[in-house]
């Protein structure tokens, strides 16, 4: 496996702390820059809803997935240090900080702003003490026939052990006394997870937390017993998978293994409401083997991710106005029917820009093409998140019963993804596709799939290469570019990509595509040092990047190099930055800039001067190790003018915008970025709506 090391500093050359700024902070500022659009004034009330469901999801991530990494690299002992020279535990202690102040922050905006701001349109978030005795006996009523059935009370006692609690699971922590008995007793409720979070009312008046009903109506579980006090708590462990490839003779039942011992990882950070009293709260560290630093306090209601169910209210005033997607005109027929999408890329390339342009009527209905098409020989596709139900799925279980040769390969170590990428890798199996489930010690994140239609006495291949997902809901909020063709060289290089994937193939050199983790990092770094080798001050270099991720420090130095030589350095990095930009005598000619607002910005474009002979890349890889290393990505380079021209395009509109961009500084600070004097604030997102039929 290729890995980057870094070489040894050179006399006067800048240490680590100052090259480079420490990844997991740089996490925690991306989502306070998540937050921060809830608190926009600008931001509609249900949008702010749907951005504080996002950060709370975003920041249980981060401790199921980085804080969990280091804490495992702490109690193994490992001295590594980060790439910015800090200790495990000293990075520890900083997220701690700075996850506390976060989780504060969102959860006082939750209690003072956002739930109040409800209340006056009308959508309340009503706790029990709030409701009429009417509204209370009528969710008496549903707690007897909907929640009672489903609960489970678990005691603990010398008969009864602590009971495991499941990861991102509700829980109530509940102190009972038995009249005949002296003692207090400890008992643990779990809140349903698969039952609504939040409970409306009938009248339409209110939504009532469902911990709330369960704590009001305890004495139905408990009878007889004098229910002292209960106190919410929620748990979150680490989620890392460690399936061994080399030595799982079927990686699909390693998997399935490694998920149900995935359940009982250790805990990493543990919430409670405030006022749990001390003996309770010790009880639960104890048992959940969590330090004072993991715990969380918190105004109730927990577990925000609710805030989706209020997101979904029927208020469309409260809301961002709505978009449709435009189908690329490319693909409209003189009739305004579908076009057949062969005849026209037999003719010409076509780049869909998504949400913008309608990943339904481009890439989906190339596919569904093909499926019914009785000229297309076979379909092969890589598969790492779809929707829940996927007409793409369809359309390849259609293309396969209909005797097409249909390849899948679905990876199914997917985070977060895992169970329902078994569930469709089955299911695709079963209608007769050819499911590959990924390379050994190796994720693969290339999106891509290829067409191979009869025409006449030859084969012609016919490619979708993206930087998002075949994914029909997420394509709806997601910014992501796609290209369509039958280009017969790059055609050619799917399709021994695809033999890799699929075979024995050791194929490592492609004439249009960069493939990690052959060549990635090296090809990448080369063409900065190209860049800074051409740069002149007559012809000044220019490299500009648009990605989701920059951390790999190869390619961070590299940049470093061209920016010591005069190139000019534009990022527009959406979460993650490690390069410290405008440092003397390093990177005084870097901006790192950060697009965040309606949609997510997600697509990969990357931008070479070359001395005038303009190279520009997309691709599914972000510059980073996972990336480099130990994924299977693809970077395709552009040749058409019309198709480089709409790309470079897209990067001077995100480098123009002062609506929803955010500038990093030297000491690593983001700051949103403020309109020019008597200018209008540019937004990329609105700009790219109006240029599709949205608004003026």
């Amino acid at each position: 496996m290729l890995t980057y090391e870094r070489p040894p500093l050179e006399e006067g050359q800048l240490g680590p702390s100052v090259r480079y700024l420490n990844r997991e902070l740089s996490w925690l500022h991306f989502d306070s820059r998540v937050l921060a659009l809830a608190e926009d004034a600008r931001t509609p009330l249900l949008e702010k809803v749907k951005f504080m469901a996002i950060f709370a999801s975003n920041l249980d991530e981060f401790f199921m997935v980085r804080v969990a990494a280091l804490k495992r690299q702490q109690a193994a002992g490992l001295a590594q240090r980060s790439a910015d020279g800090k200790t495990t535990q000293e990075q520890i202690d900083l997220i701690s900080a700075a996850a506390h102040d976060l989780a504060e922050r969102h959860a006082r905006l939750s209690v003072e702003e956002i739930m109040p701001a409800l209340r006056e349109e009308g959508i309340r978030i009503a706790r029990w003490s709030e409701l009429l005795d009417a509204q209370r006996r009528e969710l008496e009523v549903l707690f007897r026939e909907r929640i009672f059935p489903i609960l489970t009370p678990l005691a603990v006692d010398p008969g009864h052990p602590f009971p495991y609690i499941s990861n991102l699971s509700l829980n109530l922590a509940v102190l009972v006394r038995d009249p005949a008995a002296s003692g207090v007793l400890f008992a643990r409720v779990k809140v349903p997870p698969l039952l609504p979070r939040l409970l409306p009312l009938s009248d339409g008046t209110a939504f009532v937390p469902l911990e709330d009903v369960i704590a009001a109506n305890l004495g139905q579980l408990f009878s007889g017993m004098e229910i002292i006090e209960n106190h919410a708590f929620r748990v979150t462990r680490d989620t890392e998978l460690e399936v061994d490839d080399d030595r799982a003779d079927d990686l699909l039942v390693a998997l399935e293994e490694e998920l149900t011992r995935r359940r009982f990882a250790r805990a990493v950070r543990l919430e409670i409401e405030d006022g749990m009293p001390a003996h309770l709260l010790e009880l639960l560290m104890r048992e959940l083997q969590v330090g004072e630093a993991d715990v969380y306090r918190l105004p109730g209601p927990l577990d925000l991710t609710a805030f989706t169910i209020i997101n979904a209210t029927d208020r469309p005033d409260l809301k961002d106005p709505p978009f449709m997607p435009a189908t690329h005109p490319d693909l409209v027929s003189s009739d305004d029917s579908p076009a057949d999408v062969f005849t026209v890329l037999r003719d010409h390339d076509v780049l869909v820009h998504h949400p913008y342009e309608s990943f339904t009527t481009s890439v989906q209905r190339f596919i569904e093409q093909a499926a019914t098409d009785p000229d297309v020989l076979a379909i092969k596709q890589t598969l790492y998140r779809t929707s829940g139900q996927s007409q793409i799925v369809d359309a390849l279980i259609e293309a396969a019963e209909v005797g097409k040769q249909v390849v899948v390969l679905v990876e199914i170590k997917a985070r977060f993804d895992e169970i329902p990428n078994i569930n469709w890798a089955r299911t695709l199996e079963k209608a007769g596709c050819h499911v590959v489930y990924g390379l050994v010690g190796l994720k693969t994140h290339a999106k891509l799939c290829m067409v191979v239609r009869r025409e006449g006495d030859k084969l012609r291949r016919y490619v979708h290469i993206g930087t998002g997902n075949y994914n029909s809901a997420t394509a709806r909020i997601y910014e992501d570019v796609g290209l369509l063709t039958a280009d017969e060289s790059l055609g050619a290089d799917i399709g021994d990509l695809f033999n890799y994937l699929t075979g024995y193939s050791r194929q490592t050199d492609y004439t249009s595509l960069v493939v990690a983790p052959h060549a990635m990092r090296d090809r990448v770094v080369s063409m900065i040092d190209r860049e800074a080798s051409l740069t002149a001050e007559d012809r000044p270099g220019r490299i500009v990047m648009k990605l989701n991720n920059l951390v790999d420090e190869a390619v961070i130095d590299a940049l470093y190099r061209a920016s010591q030589a005069g190139v000019q350095i534009d990022l527009l990095v959406r979460a993650i930055c490690s390069l410290r930009p405008d440092v003397p005598g390093l990177s005084e000619s870097i901006t790192v800039r950060s697009i965040l607002g309606r949609f997510l910005e997600h697509s990969r474009i990357y931008y070479f001067a070359n001395g005038g002979n303009e190279e520009i890349y997309m691709g599914s890889a972000d510059m980073m190790h996972r990336n480099l290393d130990r994924r299977v990505e693809t970077l395709v380079r552009l040749e058409p003018p019309e198709i480089k021209g709409r790309l470079r395009a897209v990067l001077e509109l995100g480098l123009a915008d002062r609506a929803n961009a955010w500038s990093l500084d030297a000491q690593g600070n983001w700051a949103p970025l403020e309109p020019l004097p008597d200018e209008p604030a540019m937004s990329l997102q609105w700009e790219m709506m109006r240029r599709n039929g949205h608004g003026s």
